[in-house]
């Protein structure tokens, strides 16, 4: 008989997609949920169709399961670390929203306990499974595009204030969510940034708030220079009115690729000798046009559903997850860095290890 494990979700804000993902995936025999809002609790329950007996107001209540083997961490980005250590130190594989944390120190000591426990400790980073940034990955890696050479990481997202006030207001604070757009939004930006285009050695920002009553930016704009050599720049905003794409550009001495949205809108590869076919067949595969319906259809899971599977395998299989918590702490330097140079106007070095930042 295939192996079936109990899987948890705590927080059901975004929680919600992860307690969906939970529910459709292969090897899950249930999924218990956890909110400190009963009224959220019993409405998120009553959606899915949890049994009464499978949700929980105490977290701890919860941890105590036996029958429960991994947990999704869906609460406010400052609380990731002590949600995350009790569960693992409850015997519970765990599987955190981005970003993994919102200081090093935390991650750090999350990772920490993950070894200790031998507990498995993954971090959300869903736009990595998207079939098109898949492909992008792969053909950087081929070295078909030759010598990397620039790029631009490009999000440019609207919010309304009220969008800051709700939950609590814990948006948009240095305490709670640990920055401000490039923290919260921009996060899976950068992580895709330094997962296509390699490490990052140093990192040169501005920032600032201009339409938001927040501590923290709703813009920010960096210069970003890589190990391999290569030069870009990332921005990130919540002012861009209504609300426009995630845009990557990325440039190597053989080739070049646009992206908007997590479709390809130009491929071009010199070794391309037959009158640029290889793009149309690219862009047909992972272009504007491809129906959304594609993936389902080819038995791909992408988004949360696609790691809340991958994080059941894992722990079945007895492996690491898709994306473990130290490459969730790349994407978490690098942004530190950047808080760090706007707030000293310097340019700074990474790996970097920052003393305090937002106070």
């Amino acid at each position: 008989m295939t192996e079936k494990i109990g899987y948890g979700v705590f927080g059901l804000g975004v929680g919600r997609s992860h307690v969906s993902g939970a529910l459709k995936a292969d090897g899950c025999a249930f999924v218990a949920i956890c909110d400190i809002h009963e009224a959220t609790l019993h409405r998120v329950g009553d959606e899915y169709g949890i049994a009464p007996e499978n949700r929980y107001t105490s977290f701890d209540e919860m941890l105590r399961r036996p029958d429960i083997a991994a947990v999704s961490i869906c609460t406010p980005s400052g609380m990731h670390r002590d949600h995350a250590i009790k569960a693992m130190k409850a015997g519970k594989h765990v599987l955190t929203e981005k970003p993994l944390e919102i200081r090093l120190e935390r991650i750090d000591e999350m990772l920490a306990v993950a070894e200790e426990e031998r507990r498995l400790l993954g971090c959300v980073f869903q736009s990595r499974l998207a079939p098109a940034y898949r492909f992008v990955k792969e053909t950087i890696d081929s070295g078909r595009m030759g010598k990397l050479i620039t790029c631009n990481f490009h999000l440019k997202w609207y919010r309304e204030d009220s969008y800051y006030r709700k939950n609590g207001g814990w948006r948009g604070t240095w305490a709670m969510d640990g920055g401000g757009a490039i923290m919260n939004q921009t996060v899976h930006t950068v992580d895709l940034m330094q997962w296509l285009m390699g490490p990052v050695s140093s990192i040169f920002a501005k920032t600032g708030t201009y339409t938001h009553d927040i501590e923290t930016e709703d813009t920010a704009v960096a210069a970003v220079t890589f190990e391999n050599g290569a030069i870009g720049t990332l921005i990130g905003t919540t002012c861009a009115y209504p609300g426009l794409e995630v845009s990557v550009q990325i440039h190597g001495a053989k080739g070049s690729i646009y992206m908007s949205n997590q479709r390809i809108v130009l491929f071009k590869m010199a070794d391309d000798d037959s009158d640029f076919s290889e793009e149309k067949r690219v862009l047909e595969l992972y272009g504007p046009n491809r129906p959304k319906e594609a993936d389902a259809q080819a038995g791909i899971k992408t988004g949360h559903a696609g790691q809340v599977q991958d994080m059941i395998d894992a722990v079945i299989q007895g492996r690491p997850p898709l994306i473990e918590g130290r490459e969730g702490r790349a994407a978490v330097e690098i942004i530190q860095a950047l808080y760090e140079s706007a707030k000293s106007g310097r340019e700074i070095s990474l790996p970097y290890q920052p003393e305090v930042v937002g106070v």
